[in-house]
């Protein structure tokens, strides 16, 4: 399935308190999640096995690396788990990046709201505008993150450009550069 997102992922400072700006809106909570994604070596875009207990997925995006809210255009197959699955992936793509976060997974309409804590990285606001089927457009997405971010009293440099697996490979560089 196709999707377009339109999303921005930020530093978060208070997470707890951003949360509790959320949950004035009365957001749909989906559950909280111990998410294991296993980035895989990819000629174009980039390539993870999802692991959870709430979310398992294989998901194929496409984004720029660029700050701020930005287009992604994303593949999703959802799955049972299945290691055999993992097995073949490992065997024949080998392993980037492997992200280990704890999060808490919110709805508002089309809009999906993560509270990431991050194994080695620290807390994170992600807001995703999705489009399932044409039926917002993109400046609709766009609007309703720039809304989101505006609640949240995100400033310029709190937007990430990357995603968490290249913040992993740049933190783990930088560990072995000082060895």
């Amino acid at each position: 399935m196709a999707i377009l997102n339109i999303e921005f992922k930020a530093k978060a400072k208070n997470i707890v308190l951003l949360e509790e700006l959320l949950l004035h809106h009365k957001p749909r909570f989906i559950g909280e999640d111990h998410q294991v994604d296993t980035y895989f070596n990819v000629q174009a875009g980039r390539l993870k096995l999802r692991e959870g207990n709430i979310e398992n997925a294989l998901i194929h995006y496409e984004r720029e690396d660029v700050a701020g809210a930005k287009s992604s255009h994303v593949l999703l197959y959802q799955h049972q788990p299945d290691m055999t699955l993992k097995e073949i992936l490992i065997k024949t793509l080998g392993v980037k990046a492997v992200v280990d976060k704890k999060r808490k997974i919110y709805f508002i309409n089309n809009v999906k709201f993560h509270f990431d804590t991050v194994d080695g990285l620290g807390t994170f606001v992600e807001v995703e505008a999705i489009d399932k089927d044409g039926s917002f457009g993109i400046e609709k997405l766009q609007a309703q993150c720039d809304e989101y971010a505006a609640l949240f009293g995100i400033k310029e440099e709190d937007y990430c450009s990357v995603s968490y697996s290249d913040m992993v490979l740049i933190n783990h560089k930088g560990h072995q550069d000082q060895h």
